[in-house]
């Protein structure tokens, strides 16, 4: 098969420009989200328990996933909640969201909708205001994906 001028250009340009856009495709690495957990804790290594995450077990679509957060705590000025961090490990940006609550809460619980770039395990991290943290983990299976996927 021989190729014209024009051919071999027009394949040359083409692979320049792949080879310009592929670095930017990227998602998350595992080493980003733990780095993410260990920042939001202190570096403290979370306890499981305490913390439950509502995801489905199916999301049809990744443009619009429903996740919501509970964590058991009394919400008295000596026992309760600071923060909660939300986390989708497969997107090219971990970290999701992050509640903030007081003593005056009530209860520390959130919902939301986020995107999942594909099928990845979306991870809840609370923050206790005397320091110790709690995590929880749902693998969420996406048909399709909400971050250009």
């Amino acid at each position: 098969m021989t190729f014209t001028r024009r051919q071999v250009f027009g394949l040359t340009a083409g692979a320049a420009a792949f080879v310009a856009v592929a670095p930017r495709i990227s998602f998350a690495a595992t080493d980003d989200t733990e780095a993410a957990i260990k920042a939001f804790t202190g570096g403290a290594e979370p306890a499981t328990g305490t913390v439950t995450l509502d995801t489905p077990e199916i999301a049809e679509n990744g443009n619009t996933v429903p996740v919501g957060v509970s964590v058991e705590s009394p919400m008295t000025a000596d026992n309760y909640v600071e923060s909660v961090l939300i986390l989708a490990e497969g997107n090219p940006s971990p970290a999701v969201a992050t509640f903030h609550f007081t003593a005056m809460s009530g209860a520390a619980e959130a919902k939301t909708r986020i995107r999942l770039a594909k099928t990845q395990n979306v991870i809840a991290v609370a923050k206790m205001n005397d320091g110790s943290t709690f995590i929880d983990r749902k693998e969420v299976k996406v048909t399709i994906g909400g971050c250009g996927g």
